[in-house]
């Protein structure tokens, strides 16, 4: 198993899907607390971690948020418990855990079948700016 601080939380995404990938820099310009870290799905070190938590990727296509020790979360959850770290009106996301778990993946779901057609898809994984690699495994 790869070893997360256990101050950080780590966001697994699809590293090929442009929105993911744009997402995932959306998190780091708001992540003052410096609290999270990335794998794709796609490297290795994000092959061995979804292994470890027994997700089969090929059902689970989906931003994964893990807290070493405490839990992971899946697709809508995982995107509102992310959020909720930003703090100031971010907690106003919050909003979205009233609707059902169901529902918000619904619509999750939604958006993640049709992420390539709308927003394209890359042909490898992003490789990360010299000063982002640090938030990212190998």
């Amino acid at each position: 198993m790869i070893e997360i601080p256990k101050t950080k939380k780590l966001i697994l995404f699809d590293g090929v899907c442009n929105l993911c990938n744009n997402a995932v820099l959306k998190v780091i310009k708001y992540d003052q607390k410096n609290t999270f870290i990335f794998a794709a799905l796609q490297s290795e070190a994000g092959k061995k971690i979804t292994e470890y938590l027994h997700i089969n990727t090929t059902k689970v296509d989906s931003i994964i948020l893990y807290e070493p020790g405490v839990a992971y979360y899946l697709k809508s959850t995982a995107a509102l418990k992310v959020m909720k770290d930003f703090g100031g009106l971010w907690q106003l996301t919050q909003i979205g855990l009233l609707f059902p778990e169901s529902f918000r993946d619904f619509v999750y779901d939604f958006i993640a079948k049709n992420r390539y057609k709308w927003f394209g898809k890359k042909e490898s994984c992003v490789i990360p700016t010299p000063e982002l690699k640090a938030k990212f495994l190998d």
